[in-house]
């Protein structure tokens, strides 16, 4: 049973890599090309491949699909499914890695959420040149800040104890604000970052103030789009309302 705390959140243009001397240089490109994912159903393959698809010219269907290791042989997935009409997923050979194959020209594209190995070597380059400009310009025209991953309880503890949803979210959405509040923070920074205050204020400036919300609220438009990206996609048998996917009581009114 989910709670809504999307405790990881990340835009994902900049998580798609081409060779060095790749001649694409636009997504359309890749179309009749292989592309490398460590598994199909990655939630940010998934983002990625919608994206591209909805707004760059690039349907899910226009490249096949090999996955495996990033840097590691022998990965298999982690949830069977089979794939979608029109949609070619296959492993890559036994011993081989996707870094490694893209870095040597045997894959025309990878989509990982993980920098692979060569990037910054001059083996491997971002398809999009200025991957934020890019990921800025999807937000303003979209408000779409994307989801990976949200809190979920097991549904036999849920239903023994379902005041559990409410107070998770409760202690969830008080951690974000207190990590909100230290963003800005000058006298001790939040992360090793020495410019971590400016770059708070540069985020809040292109997305709003509350740019990264828990709860239902605000977050309607990126639920449905990640929805309607997985059934699109093949992933799940039909679309839900986001209010669906939710334990109820995180949905009621509370005091922090």
């Amino acid at each position: 049973m989910a709670i809504p705390a999307f405790v990881s959140r990340a835009f994902r243009h900049n998580g798609i890599y081409v060779g060095a001397a790749s001649e694409v240089a636009a997504p359309a490109g890749l179309a009749g090309g292989v592309v490398g994912v460590a598994e199909y159903q990655l939630t940010a393959n998934v983002w990625i491949r919608g994206i591209l698809a909805e707004r760059h010219g690039l349907p899910v269907t226009s490249v096949r699909y090999r996955t495996g290791g990033l840097h590691e042989p022998g990965r298999v997935a982690k949830l069977a499914h089979d794939p979608p009409p029109g949609v070619e997923i296959e492993a890559i050979p036994p011993g081989a890695t996707l870094a490694g194959m893209l870095a040597d020209g045997r894959i025309d594209a990878l989509y990982t959420p993980r920098v692979p190995r060569g990037f910054g070597e001059g083996r491997v380059r971002r398809l999009f040149a200025d991957p934020r400009r890019e990921e800025e310009r999807y937000f303003a025209a979209t408000r779409v800040f994307p989801v990976m991953h949200v809190v979920v309880l097991r549904r036999e503890v849920y239903e023994r104890r379902p005041w559990l949803a409410q107070s998770l979210f409760k202690a969830f959405e008080q951690a974000r604000r207190e990590a909100a509040a230290r963003l800005a923070e000058t006298a001790a920074g939040a992360s090793l970052l020495p410019w971590a205050y400016a770059e708070a204020e540069r985020t809040r400036d292109v997305m709003g103030a509350d740019f990264w919300t828990y709860g239902l609220a605000g977050n309607e438009d990126t639920l449905r789009t990640f929805v309607r990206y997985s059934f699109e996609q093949g992933l799940i048998s039909r679309p839900r309302e986001p209010a669906e996917l939710f334990a109820p009581e995180t949905r009621e009114a509370y005091v922090i």
